[in-house]
């Protein structure tokens, strides 16, 4: 069967409707229909009711039953937040923890920080307010008075999130703080959830205490000021390290680094074992088993180039062998990713671990390429240089992002085009990661610095700008080259 994943934001009714619209298709003979009940319902009836095509929405989406789809959407409706839309309020309390704190959106940036300081500093009472700024602030001293009398509080929602507090204390990021660790230790001592979190938007990957410690992700968010020592409390108190949304923000979700600060404490309190913990039984299948973020894990570290990660994924078992479900991963291997994206400390680390790889003439041509291999390219003679022109005219591109500065060199000696633009061009890439050298090097081999993206019709430099890549910027403003 192919399960189809919900969409992102599913409604109750609209599924109702689509049980419905399959009844009344079978009921008119419709053969697509038909088929639909034959494939998912375990007995498909000869006359099927509503009941009969409930089900089959349900396991289509995988799930056993209609029940269990409508628990689902309850339990979504129930854990999803939405803090980026919290907008300006007039309640003086409100606004400090709307400021202080990430809520993952456009906002998340050192000015709302420094004006909750601001207002923190011209109204110390701010920090003892209630639970929730105590939280904020670290103020432990204080919230352990507060809880003496109701340690029921220490689990309490409110602010302007609907937040428990020891949300508030690990998405702070105050420039100015108190104790987050004793804050933390004051909760949890008082009946905290280590677990504690919120559906973003109702997106179905948690954003727990651990990911807000963690930081990351798109918009680049900053890790708690206190990160090392609060996670490690947080999971010595049992919070669960099959954290998915902490593994996309420190991953996949934003710029890459082979930092594993918050993979260590991670690996070492299970990650990639036990049965997935409270979000994975709120959630069923669309929260990931452990073992499938192990995977994961490891094939991001090869897609992105991160021997670091790898050898301490190799530490703990990762499978080395095992496509990634993200569709970044293309069904690839680890080994294969690292392969065909040049990453060669990485393939020799897998390699070495039992790794193999079978690459078509094609594949063995781009990995050449990607490892700057000017021989192994050359001697794959001008016929599959001509199918990998057509077949892959990013290959520039994508050299550049993976930041194989000699591979960008080689592949425009081999012909391929320079100014390629696959809703950006390959000086965007470089230039959002920073990478001087990269930059300099398509300048000298002819790229446009005044070329625009698709999307936002903005130059490299505009993207350096934005980012605050502040030595790519600087060097294309300067008009110099590498010498």
């Amino acid at each position: 069967m192919t399960v189809q994943p919900l969409s992102d934001h599913p409604n109750a009714e609209h599924l109702r409707n689509q049980a419905k619209t399959l009844l009344r298709q079978a009921r008119e003979g419709s053969p697509e229909a038909l088929s639909v009940i034959e494939e998912f319902h375990p007995r498909p009836p000869a006359a099927p009711k509503l009941a009969d095509t409930q089900l089959v929405v349900a396991r289509r989406h995988g799930f056993a039953s209609w029940p269990r789809l409508v628990r689902h959407l309850e339990m979504i409706e129930r854990y999803s937040r939405s803090p980026h839309l919290v907008g300006e309020t007039a309640d003086l309390v409100d606004e400090f923890l709307r400021l202080a704190c990430l809520a993952y959106g456009d906002d998340d940036h050192a000015d709302h920080w420094k004006r909750a300081a601001d207002m923190l500093a011209a109204r110390p009472e701010l920090a003892a307010a209630d639970i929730w700024t105590m939280a904020a602030t670290g103020s432990a001293e204080a919230l352990r008075e507060a809880l003496a009398g109701a340690p029921e509080a220490a689990r309490r929602q409110g602010g302007p999130f609907g937040w428990e507090p020891l949300l508030y204390a690990a998405y702070a990021r105050l420039p100015v703080h108190g104790d987050y660790v004793e804050t933390a230790r004051v909760l949890l001592e008082r009946g905290a959830d280590p677990d504690a979190g919120f559906l973003w938007d109702g997106l179905r990957s948690p954003f727990t205490v651990l990911t807000g410690v963690f930081g990351g992700g798109e918009g680049e968010q900053p890790p708690h000021p206190q990160a090392a020592r609060l996670a490690r409390l947080l999971l010595r108190a049992g919070a669960d390290p099959n954290d998915p949304q902490t593994l996309y923000n420190r991953g996949l979700g934003g710029p890459w680094s082979d930092d594993t600060a918050h993979l260590e404490p991670l690996l070492e309190h299970g990650l990639g074992q036990g049965d997935g913990g409270p979000w994975r039984a709120r959630l069923g299948p669309e929260h990931p088993a452990p073992a499938d973020l192990l995977a994961e894990e490891m094939a991001t570290a090869a897609l992105r180039g991160g021997p670091r990660r790898v050898k301490l994924l190799l530490t703990y078992g990762a499978p080395v062998d095992r496509p990634g479900s993200h569709p970044v991963f293309g069904g690839r291997t680890p080994y294969e990713l690292a392969l065909l994206n040049g990453h060669r400390e990485v393939a020799g680390l897998l390699a070495a671990a039992g790794a193999q790889a079978a690459l078509d003439e094609l594949e063995a041509f781009v990995s050449a390429c990607m490892r700057a291999d000017a021989s192994a390219a050359t001697a794959a003679g001008p016929e599959i240089l001509a199918r990998a022109r057509a077949e892959h005219p990013g290959l520039l591109r994508r050299a550049a992002e993976h930041r194989q500065t000699e591979a960008v060199r080689l592949l425009h000696g081999l012909g391929f085009d320079i100014g390629h633009r696959e809703r950006s061009t390959a000086l965007h890439l470089a230039a959002w990661n920073d990478d001087v050298e990269t930059v300099a090097t398509l300048l000298e081999l002819g790229a446009d610095p005044s070329v625009t993206d698709e999307d936002h019709d903005a130059t490299p430099l505009d993207w350096a700008e934005y980012g605050g890549r502040r030595r790519v910027a600087a060097f294309l403003k300067s008009g110099q080259t590498l010498g």
